[in-house]
């Protein structure tokens, strides 16, 4: 984390400042939507909701860490001797991911057996995802980071197969008006599940420490705004659009 720049210093100063407002509304827009929706998809926007609250608590302390660990003045950017903490990110990741796939199971309105067997299988490869990731994030050296990075990569191919193979019979019997919403929420979660990855890799390339801290946190940040407050508006569409069908009403989304 050596060589940060005024410039860069306020790149991540102010993505961290934005995701934490963005997962705030989100939160409170997700949870007042409830209402919008029948008893049967309230527990998802619940969980969407429980989301981006969690992650909103959790930037703003990564917000509060970055702050910390550097001092600038005058333009010149110094390290104040207390590290940012990495874990923070790792700890809103170990108890959202999981939730992020149950919500999308959820609001699929399966059978009781499949929704149980469906969340607790996906739960559990997500939160195996995350623990193995973190030793690499704070390896010193490409070698660990590279093999701590190879094993999360198991359950993550575990996840992207039951999203696609797992759950493609059970998309194909969801309502015409919203199956198209329930692929996008799928291949949305995908894309920016996908693009963790590609960060993760940014510190096995040749720029400068700074570059590299920089690329790390905001592409983090906007793989997060993008798998949760994007995808959690998407669950609610869909959630109004089955309410609606059900009730034999307008849907307003």
């Amino acid at each position: 984390m050596n060589g940060i720049t005024a410039g860069q210093f306020y790149l991540v100063y102010n993505a961290f400042s934005f995701t934490f407002a963005t997962m705030a509304a989100a939160t409170l827009f997700l949870w007042l939507g409830r209402s919008q929706v029948s008893p049967s998809y309230r527990t998802a926007l619940t969980i969407s909701g429980l989301v981006t609250a969690i992650a909103a608590y959790h930037y703003f302390r990564i917000f509060e860490s970055w702050n910390g660990a550097y001092d600038i003045k005058d333009g010149v950017v110094t390290a104040t001797g207390y590290a940012f903490n990495h874990a923070y990110r790792y700890v809103d990741w170990l108890l959202t991911v999981p939730l992020l796939l149950i919500e999308l199971v959820l609001v699929m309105r399966l059978s009781s057996d499949e929704t149980m067997s469906k969340s607790l299988s996906l739960g559990f490869a997500a939160a195996l995802m995350i623990i193995l990731g973190y030793p690499g994030e704070i390896a010193a050296d490409n070698t660990t980071r590279a093999i701590w990075g190879t094993l999360s990569a198991i359950p993550f191919a575990y996840i992207m197969y039951q999203l696609f193979a797992g759950l493609g019979a059970s998309i194909a019997s969801q309502p015409v008006s919203v199956r198209d919403l329930i692929k996008k929420a799928r291949l949305l979660t995908f894309a920016s599940w996908g693009f963790y990855p590609i960060v993760y890799m940014i510190p096995y390339t040749n720029l400068g420490g700074g570059t590299v801290e920089t690329g790390v946190q905001v592409g983090y940040t906007i793989a997060d705004i993008i798998a949760k407050a994007g995808v959690g508006i998407l669950i609610y569409i869909i959630s109004v659009r089955k309410s609606a069908l059900e009730n034999n009403t307008s849907a307003v989304a």
